[in-house]
């Protein structure tokens, strides 16, 4: 590793064992990084180097940022820092707000002041944040007033963290006091391209998060990879999305992007459905990042808005069910690429674009990385198989301190927990998490795969499908169904056959053999679909599903609750 610019070592000093980390291939003419590197400083003051200070880099609802203006916020910050706050390199600094314009340059100021940034999801409590706090060893803070309570409640059990400052705060403590008083100008630290500028905290779909560190030559690299290949930015383009900064599909989408680009991002800090829509057509938006349960949910609306101008949409941080690829086309014309990425590897490493796009797969791996399947034993397996996704390129897995670190990383390969399909073009095509996949009677079957299924019927809004115990079977599939109000999906004039209502106690209210009759009417359904080993012989209707912040299914919560019952 080269020489650290951190007088604060605590980041490289809780790398993972050298021998456990995973091979890194830097095969692209453009992932030859220079060995000091500032990533921040590169996309920031880099991007005004080439011409684009005057260009809008940041809007909000409320207010916009040219990249100049930007640059002097973020020094500003950067300056607060370094001089009235004492941090010094390598110190790492909580970051807690929502999606705006001071929350990025926040992210910027600190990884252009050489320390690592920690940024944690809005919705996090107390204990969740002690956790990161702790796990971090985080000295400063910074957080938004209206998110103050949770990180209050914390500190008495962080005795690491020493100072916090609040922004959207107007007393002369708060940071827009603090940081009017700074030069717009400021000398960004001279840190190793190898150096830690960020430490991500798993999104917790499967239980404790983990952290994950990342080096600023790893923040260009995924600017570097996917976006090129799969939508080609430029300064034209306006990115919009509903992922928070906190999670890296977020930061991806929603600030590196953009401004590796020379583009504009609009930050919205809660962007439901009718929120997003809005923004695309008020900002001409061209490039939207979200989730497929938001383009689901966009999909029987987006005729009431203008959405011309929409060029490339992104999927990513669940499965792309077909159902939801064709509701979307369908009305709106524009084809999803669907995207597979982790916090571990920092953005989306398999995907497909325009005429490359195969309906149901995932797609073929982002130039930079490779990828195979594995069987049980680390064995590469041929086409046709169901095994172990296993991952390399230029970013990959460092835990911090974390065991499991020889779980995710076996034998140079990243071992992502996801089970996947190799098909004879080399496309690979998502089948379930590996905890998720489901054996009864003998039959392997994935739950993504019928989930996909129940969500073509029209009655169906959300599902999830675990396994459970069952005496016979040993372990039957069951599906957690959220249904859609009493509308057709692709119609909302046309009322389906039967009154279906969308909360769980109209449902019940009903009586037992109209559920009855829509749980066969379900079952039938995928019967018809798949093969029927495969359908749901359980269907419990419910009010909404366990997901994270970051939208992602809890399918552990629901098998827990199951086993436990």
């Amino acid at each position: 590793m080269s020489t650290t610019a951190h007088v604060d070592t605590f980041a490289r000093d809780h790398l993972p064992p050298h021998e456990e980390w995973p091979d890194f291939l830097f095969t692209l003419p453009q992932l030859q990084y220079p060995e000091r590197l500032n990533c921040a400083a590169e996309l920031l003051d880099g991007t005004i180097a080439n011409g684009h200070g005057g260009r809008a880099a940041i809007v909000t609802p409320e207010r916009g940022l040219s990249y100049d203006e930007l640059l002097a916020e973020a020094n500003r910050i950067a300056n607060l820092l370094i001089d009235d706050l004492g941090l010094v390199p390598g110190n790492r600094v909580l970051l807690r707000g929502f999606n705006n314009e001071v929350m990025a340059a926040c992210w910027l100021a600190v990884v252009k002041a050489g320390c690592v940034v920690v940024t944690t999801m809005p919705l996090l409590r107390a204990k969740e944040l002690t956790d990161v706090i702790q796990a971090a060893q985080v000295s400063h803070a910074i957080c938004d007033l209206r998110l103050a309570d949770g990180l209050e409640s914390a500190r008495p059990t962080c005795p690491t963290l020493r100072t916090v400052v609040y922004s959207h705060d107007d007393r002369p403590s708060g940071l827009a006091a603090m940081t009017a008083r700074k030069p717009p100008v400021f000398a960004n630290a001279d840190t190793a391209a190898d150096d830690v500028c960020m430490i991500a905290f798993t999104s917790g779909t499967t239980g404790r998060p983990k952290g994950t560190m990342h080096f600023h030559r790893d923040v260009l690299a995924i600017c570097d990879t996917f976006p090129p290949s799969s939508f080609a930015p430029a300064t034209g383009d306006v990115f919009v999305g509903t992922p928070p900064l906190a999670f890296t599909y977020g930061l991806g989408g929603a600030l590196l992007f953009p401004l590796r680009a020379g583009a504009s991002t609009v930050l919205l800090e809660k962007p439901s459905p009718g929120v997003l829509l809005e923004a695309i057509q008020r900002f001409g938006a061209t490039v939207c990042f979200t989730a497929p349960t938001s383009y689901r949910a966009m999909a029987p609306l987006a005729k009431d808005y203008d959405l011309r101008r929409l060029r490339a949409c992104v999927s990513a941080g669940e499965t792309l069910p077909v159902a939801t690829r064709t509701l979307w086309e369908s009305a709106t014309g524009v084809r999803i690429i669907d995207g597979i990425g982790s916090t571990e590897m920092l953005h989306i490493f398999i995907a497909a674009s325009g005429d490359a796009i195969k309906p149901g797969a995932t797609g073929i791996p982002v130039p930079g990385y490779v990828a195979c399947i594995l069987d049980d034993d680390g064995a590469p397996l041929p086409p046709g198989n169901v095994g172990r996704l296993a991952v390399k390129g230029p970013t990959g897995c460092r835990y911090l301190a974390d065991p499991r670190q020889r779980e995710y990383v076996q034998n140079g390969w990243n071992l992502t927990g996801d089970a996947y399909l190799l098909d004879a073009d080399g496309y690979f095509w998502y089948q379930a998490r590996t905890d998720d996949m489901i054996i009864s009677s003998g039959y392997n079957i994935a739950g993504p795969e019928v989930e996909g299924a129940l969500l073509e019927h029209p009655r169906v809004l959300e599902c999830a499908v675990v396994g459970v115990p069952d005496e016979a079977r040993g372990t039957i599939v069951k599906a957690f169904v959220v249904l859609r109000p009493n509308t057709d999906a692709t119609n909302p004039d046309v009322t389906p056959p039967l009154d279906v209502t969308l909360t769980l106690r109209q449902a019940q209210e009903k009586g037992a053999a109209d559920q009855a009759a829509l749980v066969a009417e379900l079952q039938d359904f995928v019967k018809a679909r798949i093969a029927p080993y495969k359908y749901p012989r359980a269907i419990e209707f419910v009010d909404e599903l366990p997901r994270t912040e970051t939208g992602k299914l809890q399918r552990f919560k629901l098998r827990t609750a199951e086993v436990n019952a």
